[in-house]
């Protein structure tokens, strides 16, 4: 895996060990950037499951200043602190081991909001709709805020989720890719 783009662009990363995750690929990436805008003046973003930090790391590169990266598999924590320290970017990023319940509820506790939002939990397990809820209920994105949902190709997500509107849908292979902003 590298970084696409920005300061780190062709910086390489690790990958995490074994086939507990999946990482989003350089193509569907490139494509997400380009779609929530290429480049960032700032910005606080959440990687709810955060695998081995691509994602983030990438946002990093393009300019958000902060990420949020929470993962409850050990060996993804582990790719995640590695690739932080090989970036020397541990400064711009918390890192909790944690189900992401817990670190919602946590997120929530210390009231925090982002700009950005990335969601990708494993394919069989989803429950993006019910996190969707749950950031807009506690007001977890800002205005204008970007939510980023990675889920297989066949799940087809609401228009509407309170004040989050999808705005864009889009497949590659097996993986769809959703888009909501926040209303202003």
């Amino acid at each position: 895996m590298r970084i696409v783009a920005g300061k780190f662009g062709s910086r390489v990363i690790q990958a995490v060990e074994g086939n507990t995750t999946r990482p989003t690929t350089d193509k569907i990436k490139e494509a997400i950037f380009s779609r929530i805008g290429p480049y960032f003046d700032g910005g606080d973003m959440l990687d709810l499951f955060g695998g081995s930090g691509n994602v983030s790391f990438e946002a990093i590169s393009r300019g958000m200043n902060t990420s949020l990266l929470c993962d409850q598999n050990g060996k993804a924590i582990s790719t995640i602190k590695k690739n932080a320290a090989s970036l020397d970017v541990q400064s711009q990023c918390t890192i909790w081991k944690m189900d992401y319940k817990k670190a919602l509820q946590k997120a929530c506790e210390e009231k925090r909001c982002f700009d950005l939002v990335y969601l990708d939990p494993p394919y069989k397990k989803q429950q993006i709709k019910s996190i969707l809820e749950f950031l807009d209920d506690n007001n977890m994105v800002k205005e204008y805020g970007d939510v980023v949902c990675e889920s297989l190709k066949e799940d087809e997500f609401p228009d509407l989720v309170g004040s989050l509107e999808k705005v864009k849908d889009v497949t590659y292979g097996i993986t769809r890719i959703t888009y909501y902003r926040k209303k202003g």
